[in-house]
């Protein structure tokens, strides 16, 4: 299943470049027509990144799954990106990851795309 993300400092980057997955970094512009899982980062006090948000207005119809890395000092608006986004478009959350995640977080992400995919 094709990963499609956003990254501001790289976090998200690098995680996604820990996966053996087809990926593609997003562009407001861009448009998707096939399955895709969202991986992002979260932004402010747990929003959704600006870019992330105008391009989901076009292609959510294709997400299957959302996740989201943050930094747990946060508290409750840890990747609270993936919390509001799987609200909004009624998709799971596949995992939330501290900065570019840890081999135990890219396990979690790969096994929960794997039970996304053979539906």
């Amino acid at each position: 299943m094709l990963i499609a993300y956003d990254s501001k400092t790289g976090n998200v980057r690098r995680f996604v470049g820990k996966l053996a997955l087809p990926s593609i970094e997003i562009d407001s512009e861009m448009v998707i027509e096939e399955p895709f899982v969202l991986v992002t980062y979260t932004t402010g006090f747990g929003q959704v990144p600006e870019k992330v948000a105008s391009f989901l207005s076009k292609n959510h119809r294709y997400m299957k799954g959302v996740s989201a890395s943050g930094n747990r000092n946060w508290g409750a608006s840890f990747a609270k990106s993936a919390d509001t986004i799987s609200h909004q478009y009624g998709v799971p959350v596949i995992s939330k990851f501290e900065l570019s995640g840890t081999g135990r977080d890219v396990e979690h992400f790969t096994n929960g795309v794997a039970s996304i995919a053979a539906y």
